[in-house]
This record gives structure tokens, C-alpha cells and sequence, in this order.
């Protein structure tokens, strides 16, 4: 049997280690591949992994209105606020001139301007250096639908950020929910160290680049809940929708692994 993780091979990204990310274990995946199959034999490979993508990005959509329907009903029983307003009066006590100069600093590598030319960097990096498209389709698509979730869910709740006078300049002004900079640094970071872990072999650059994507993810949001640009609530909900995103474009490139190892072939467990 030839050897698909060869650095260059056709299927360089099919392994995490051992795992091949091209079988799938339970019926649930099984079936869902069936169905990509069936796609595939009447649009074309590519058209057949671009349709549960977008479909992924309608139910991701769909999760960010329930969510915001459930957000909204806890707020109308303060229950958030029990969380919320002593995280941020704790956030509050620690603060300093310095710190607050450095955690700006950094929360503005997640934002409007940082994370765009951040995220095309790396998407260039990895594209040269892998000679393939790959991360240039996940990475945008990844973006592409943390943004749509930003977009679309901060209408739905309007909810006001925490006051200016408990904030650190500079202010900003639009809905707190969700935190575009917690949803956009989970997903692209959760997006790039999944395109690095396909090409690492050692168990151990694996979980130290899974670990590194976390910590800038989680710091991120901890920095929105610092500076008092966001209630702890915002950024929570922000990644548990991001990370629901992310594993539905992981689940697509996935698919288009097995489609292009197994063709209209039979789905093995």
C-alpha cells in the first residue's frame, strides 16, 4: 500500500497521526457521506462538498437566531447578570495603565482590521508553503461564515455593551452580541491549527499547536470581558457558536477527502 501522507501526495491531508479522516465510524457519518456520494455522481466532487457547506453555514445561521431567541429569555430573567456584572467588576479591579495599553493592544490583532490581514497572511503562508488551495477555500469559508454570524446576530438581540464609564477607550458603539473578535479568532484560529495538525506527525507539535489556538482564542475573549467592551455572556455564546461553525467546515473538508479518495465507491466503517 502506497503511503497517501507523503509530503505533496494527492492525499497528504487524509491523517491526524493514525486517524484517517476519510473513514468514518459511526452511521451518522456513514450516511451523510452516502448522501455527499450521490451529489458527487450527478454535480461533480466539488459540487457535491460545496452543498453541505453551504447547508452547514443555513443550520450555523439557524443556530445564531435560536440562540439569540434563547439569549434573549434568560436576559429577561437577569439571569445573565448574576454572571455578567460581578465578571466585569472583577475585571475592573485588576485593571492598570500598562496592562490596559497591552491588553488593547492585542484585542485589536482580533478585530476589524487585525484579523482580516492576520488571516490572509497565514492563508498565503500555508497555500505556498502546501502548494494547494486548500487553506485558501477553509479559511475563507471559515471567515466568511463567522462573519455572517456576526453580522446577522447582533441586530436580532440589540443588547447594549457595558457602560462607557466601566469600559477602556477606545469605545465601540455597535450591539454586543455576539463578539465578533471571540467568534472570529475561535474560528480562524480553530481553522488554521486544524490545517497545520493535518501535516504534523509528532503527537506532540499537534497539541501544543491545538494548545496555542485555544490560549489566542480564549484570550481574545477574556481581553473583550478586560477592557469592558463586552459582557462575559457575549463571548461565551460568541464561541460555542464558533465552535459549532468550525466543526461543520472541518465535517466538509473532511468529505471532500473521502470523495476524492473514494470516488462512488462503498463507504467502509
Amino acid at each position: 500500500m502506497t503511503d497517501d501522507r507523503r509530503p505533496g501526495g494527492s492525499h497528504a491531508d487524509r491523517f491526524v497521526g493514525e486517524q484517517d479522516l476519510t473513514t468514518w465510524r459511526t452511521r451518522l457519518g456513514r450516511s451523510l457521506v452516502r448522501c455527499v456520494r450521490w451529489l458527487a455522481r450527478r454535480l461533480g466532487p466539488h459540487a457535491a462538498v460545496l452543498v453541505p457547506l453551504v447547508a452547514g453555514l443555513g443550520i450555523t445561521v439557524t443556530m445564531t437566531v435560536a440562540s439569540a431567541e434563547v439569549y434573549e429569555s434568560v436576559m429577561d430573567q437577569d439571569d445573565a447578570a448574576a454572571l455578567d456584572e460581578p465578571l466585569l467588576e472583577a475585571a475592573m479591579a485588576v485593571r492598570s495603565p500598562v496592562l490596559d495599553t497591552v491588553v488593547t493592544a492585542y484585542t485589536h490583532v482580533g478585530g476589524v482590521i487585525g484579523m482580516p490581514i492576520l488571516a490572509v497572511a497565514v492563508m498565503v503562508a500555508l497555500a505556498l508553503v502546501r502548494r494547494s488551495w486548500t487553506p485558501v477555500v477553509l479559511i475563507t469559508a471559515a471567515a466568511a461564515g463567522s462573519l455572517l454570524m456576526t453580522v446577522a446576530g447582533k441586530p436580532l438581540i440589540g443588547r447594549a455593551r457595558p457602560p462607557l464609564e466601566d469600559a477602556v477607550p477606545p469605545y465601540e458603539y455597535s450591539a454586543s452580541f455576539p463578539s465578533g473578535h471571540s467568534l472570529n479568532s475561535f474560528v480562524v484560529a480553530g481553522t488554521v491549527a486544524y490545517l497545520l495538525v493535518l501535516r504534523q506527525r509528532a503527537r506532540l507539535s499537534r497539541v501544543l499547536t491545538i494548545a496555542a489556538a485555544a490560549v489566542f482564542a480564549t484570550t481574545m475573549a477574556l481581553s473583550r470581558v478586560y477592557l469592558g467592551h463586552h459582557w462575559f455572556t457575549d463571548v461565551l455564546v460568541a464561541q460555542t457558536l464558533g465552535a459549532a461553525w468550525l466543526a461543520l467546515v472541518i465535517t466538509a473538508h473532511r468529505l471532500h477527502l473521502t470523495v476524492r479518495r473514494r470516488g462512488t465507491g462503498p463507504v467502509r466503517p
